[in-house]
């Protein structure tokens, strides 16, 4: 497989620097008087005062824990909105997620409630939502390290068969058949990430240039179509607190119809990304730690859904080549100082691995270098 051991980078405690709260910085500050009003007329059985705090984890939309009631005796919500600025085009779609998650809750699939979408920037200063706060266990390092064997086991698997179950979700039976084009899912996507690449670009990369190329000419067969996430992984999951059962699947904005396997595929890639403390499994003794191989994994995806055996070196340059586009804007973003967290700039520093990965995978597929 493609070397990953080049784009290592020092073990960070993502645990302890993404998970839970800080007290909000004035730049991200809330206009409390017309929250409070939007709360009173969208939020039914709100109770005052609000105070809040800014989740820790994602660059991308400031997200917020929003107590209620006096000393925050009352229910708690999460509060998602657009970054305030100038913003790339279909970037940070926050109606996106809201419309995923509301159209998924009534079928039993693990998402919070929602409460109400707000479109109008005179609210906040940006687009926002707000949901049901999912009290449970966030996991950001792949290897579990506070978890037994039978545990972990027990975690991915979960984490496969959740993901599984939402791509055997039919569109048009539960009112989602709108949520974007069912067919040519990787071109567009690929379509798309190319012109967000440009819109951002900072330096010429003549191996992106290449990818940009190739990619469309070599697109596998879409065998179905389903509601696909986009950026499914074990960090934007929340897991039951004593359960090894996923509670809540966050992080919709590039959610969209499109090709399962793509979407399986961008899970799979932890196996390949470095152990750095986050989601990458690289170099892990997967059998000592209990965790399935890709080989296990892949074949429990395809016996849940019935699903064809992936050319998964193509979809890992395919999901690579797209991370590198999703990552380039953070790095403009991070250039022109609207990036949303501290971790933005390590994240931007991510850019030019990925391409490295990606062409490495695409030469595996097949692409003459």
């Amino acid at each position: 497989m493609a070397d990953t051991q080049n784009t290592a980078e020092p073990a960070i405690d993502f645990d302890a620097e993404m998970v839970g709260t800080v007290a909000v910085e004035e730049a991200d500050q809330l206009d409390m008087e017309k929250l409070t009003s939007w709360f009173e007329a969208n939020v039914e059985g709100y109770i005052g005062p609000i105070s809040y705090t800014k989740f820790k984890g994602g660059q991308s939309n400031p997200t917020y824990k929003i107590e209620t009631g006096p000393d925050g005796s009352g229910a708690s919500y999460v509060l998602r909105r657009q970054p305030f600025g100038k913003l790339l085009p279909s970037a940070h779609a926050v109606d996106r997620e809201y419309k995923a998650m509301t159209g998924l809750y009534p079928t039993g699939f693990p998402v919070p409630k929602t409460f109400g979408l707000c479109e109008d920037p005179e609210v906040l200063g940006s687009k926002f939502f707000v949901m049901s706060m999912a009290d449970g266990r966030s996991l950001w390092n792949g290897a579990l390290p506070n978890c037994s064997k039978g545990d972990r086991r027990e975690i991915y698997n979960a984490m496969i068969d959740t993901i599984a179950d939402m791509h055997l979700k039919n569109p048009d039976e539960i009112g989602m058949g709108d949520y974007g084009k069912p067919t040519d899912y990787c071109a567009r996507q690929i379509n798309r990430w190319t012109k967000q690449y440009k819109l951002s670009e900072t330096e010429h990369q003549p191996k992106m240039e290449r990818l940009i190329e190739w990619l469309p000419e070599t697109i596998p067969a879409q065998h179905e179509s389903s509601v696909v996430h986009g950026d499914y992984r074990l960090d934007n999951m929340i897991f039951h607190k004593t359960e090894n059962r996923v509670i809540a699947v966050l992080d919709w904005e590039l959610s969209t119809l499109g090709d399962p396997i793509a979407d399986f595929a961008y899970l799979m890639l932890n196996w390949h990304n470095p152990s750095d403390g986050r989601a990458g499994l690289a170099d892990l003794d997967l059998e000592a730690l209990g965790i399935p191989t890709q080989a296990e994994a892949v074949e429990r995806y395809v016996a849940r859904t019935g699903y064809p055996v992936p050319p998964m070196e193509w979809y890992f340059a395919y999901n690579l080549f797209r991370l590198a586009g999703i990552m380039q804007g953070i790095k403009k973003r991070v250039i022109d100082g609207t990036a949303s967290s501290a971790h933005a700039k390590s994240m931007s520093d991510r850019v030019t691995p990925l391409i490295e990965r990606a062409y490495d995978f695409a030469v595996e597929a097949g692409m003459p270098e």
